[in-house]
């Protein structure tokens, strides 16, 4: 035994709508990275959204995963099916005193400045208790000024101050639902995940999620952050930007499109099947040669 804990990877994609070339990105970059360690593969549906999130959807992005010849291990995991899990873990982090009630709005918070990350930060108005005639509905982890850094494979350094970057954060949303920094932590530590590879967009959360392994106990995975696709206009391609949806009658063109936009080095004569991409994908995956800047435009 080395004590070297085989490569466990996943792709976890949110049911809001049909899989895009941005989720292709996402999918391949993963698996790519699982197989080539001779790891596994996990897939894991993030539907703990429940309000934003559909059943068929879900459904036809497993199809659309099949149709693109990826192959997962094991059995698709819902995060709606997992709320007593992050209860649990929520019910650990207040018996500790770390999580407070919090009555503010979003519309209250507006005005807030925004820190490093990008984001509105919380300006701890409920931390020492929630205003009379009020009702604290959300939950907010507590956070301290310790700088939070990571070694990400392609973004290289990364730090981030909680406090003064993000603020005490949501783990519980006033609607009841469980925010997707907990959700996603627990889940990383329940199926034993090595290694997670996923947008840029996500960096930024990464800190948060870290704090939360660290208030849990839980190991902290490697990390990867990969270029996503914008549009000319600049924004982040996705489904509330209206990227179309991945033709499953024909994978092959989109599948080599990924490839290149992760710029991985094309095999000699074009793949003539979705079998014959994929046993040049798993040799020639090569994460070094993965550009490191956050948003590239989409390939035409």
């Amino acid at each position: 035994m080395t004590g070297v804990p085989r490569y466990r990877g996943r792709f976890a994609p949110s049911p809001t709508g049909p899989l895009h070339f941005g989720s292709l990105v996402a999918a391949l970059a993963s698996y790519c990275d699982a197989r080539a360690a001779g790891g596994e593969w996990l897939l894991r549906i993030e539907d703990v959204d429940t309000p934003r999130s559909r059943n068929r959807i879900a459904d036809g992005m497993l199809a659309t995963l099949g149709a693109y010849g990826f192959e997962w291990d094991g059995e698709v995991v819902r995060q709606s099916e997992r709320a007593a899990l992050y209860q649990v873990a929520l019910d650990s982090l207040a018996a500790r005193g770390r999580i407070f009630a919090c009555a503010c709005t979003r519309r209250e918070l507006e005005s807030m400045p925004l820190g490093a990350a990008g984001e509105r930060r919380y300006p701890g108005t409920c931390r020492s208790g929630v205003a009379a005639g009020r009702k604290g509905r959300a939950r907010r982890l507590l956070v301290t000024g310790e700088a939070i850094g990571f070694h990400d494979r392609l973004q290289g350094w990364q730090e981030q101050r909680l406090d003064r970057d993000i603020g005490d954060f949501i783990v519980k949303r006033a609607d009841g639902v469980f925010a997707y920094q907990l959700a996603v932590v627990v889940d990383d530590a329940a199926q034993e995940i090595t290694h997670v590879v996923r947008g840029a967009d996500l960096l930024a959360s990464t800190p948060r999620q870290i704090w939360l392994q660290r208030q849990l106990g839980l190991p902290t995975p490697s990390y990867l952050h990969h270029p996503v696709a914008i549009l000319p206009s600049g924004e982040k391609l996705s489904k509330q930007t209206g990227a179309p949806p991945l033709d499953d009658a024909n994978p092959l063109p989109a599948l080599v499109r990924a490839w290149d936009f992760l710029a991985q080095a094309l095999p000699p004569a074009a793949p003539a099947s979705v079998a014959e991409f994929w046993q040049w994908a798993r040799r020639a995956w090569a994460p070094t040669a993965l550009p490191p800047v956050v948003m590239l435009p989409v390939p035409r």
